[in-house]
């Protein structure tokens, strides 16, 4: 049995701390052998009762817009990925939740380590927004890994 995982969950958003993450995890998954998976979480519409089909349709449009804009979304970050010599051996898209669903896709690969970036909210701004890193960390089954931007300090 290996101490490193065999499977490395990279969620991430676009930030500049998520860009941090992606290089520490291809950097471990390249060194350890392990498979890189990368996850992006699409905040799921709310469905509120719509009086006319057409509003409901119009809601399913742009749905459907944002879902291919975030699948091009992961294609990019694979390609970045990759041109630093990461294997990425499959990119997911998922809805609703970020904490909940990166938690839940960990759980389904079966994988050994989750990274995360992490935005370095103050103490109030976490306790009122709450903090999608701090709650993978309190749910996830296994390790999880949360980068941070270094201070200069």
């Amino acid at each position: 049995m290996s101490f490193f995982p065999r499977k490395v969950l990279l969620a991430t958003d676009g930030s500049r701390e998520a860009g941090l993450a992606a290089r520490a995890a291809a950097e471990l998954a390249g060194k350890t052998g392990s498979a890189l998976h990368l996850v992006y979480v699409l905040p799921a519409a709310l469905h509120p009762p719509y009086p006319h089909f057409f509003q409901r349709e119009r809601v399913e449009s742009e749905m459907e817009k944002l879902r291919e804009e975030a699948r091009g979304f992961l294609e990019r970050q694979r390609e970045r990925l990759e041109a630093v010599g990461a294997k990425v051996e499959e990119a997911h898209l998922r809805e609703g939740r970020a904490d909940e669903e990166i938690v839940r896709l960990a759980e389904e690969l079966g994988a050994g380590l989750i990274v995360v970036g992490s935005r370095g909210l103050t103490s109030l701004r976490r306790a009122l927004m709450g903090s999608v890193s701090d709650s993978v960390v309190r749910h996830a089954h296994c390790p999880v890994l949360v980068v941070r931007e270094d201070g200069g300090g």
